[in-house]
């Protein structure tokens, strides 16, 4: 399994309300459970966290973390998210988070973010772009939903 792990997860690592689920998802992560994807987009939104969580992605054994990088094929399926009105452009990183995760032909995207992420009605809005122009549909989840058992 690959997951594409965005900002709000990492961040998750030290946040009450999530931290039950997100510790066990980064213990399977170094177990080797699954493979992380982590953009350079991602990378630079941890830089104002803490010190703890941007050294988070450290923890990860190299062989179960795959970095990427934003490309021009991600930035326009990004564009048509925002062209189309799912998000608006104060939120394209949002959108440029599932584009690379949709492009990457990842098991899932995973995130905290309920708003613009993790949210019923976006999903298939867009899953709806996705499949218009060419794409696979992207399944997007929490942490909660994709561990195992209870993080053993």
């Amino acid at each position: 399994m690959k997951f594409y792990v965005d900002t709000s997860v990492w961040g998750g690592h030290e946040d009450e309300e999530f931290e039950e689920w997100t510790l066990p998802f980064f213990e399977q992560a170094r177990k080797g459970n699954f493979v992380i994807v982590i953009s350079d987009l991602t990378l630079r939104e941890l830089l104002p966290a803490p010190e703890r969580v941007r050294k988070l992605t450290k923890t990860i054994p190299d062989e179960f973390l795959e970095v990427i990088s934003l490309n021009e094929k991600a930035e326009s399926l990004a564009s048509a998210y925002l062209n189309e009105g799912v998000l608006t452009q104060k939120f394209e990183s949002d959108a440029q988070h599932i584009a690379m995760a949709t492009i990457l032909k990842v098991d899932s995207l995973i995130s905290w973010n309920f708003k613009h992420m993790v949210n019923f009605f976006r999903i298939k809005q867009y899953n709806s772009i996705n499949l218009k122009f060419g794409y696979q549909t992207i399944d997007i989840r929490t942490p909660k939903e994709v561990i195992y058992g209870n993080g053993d």
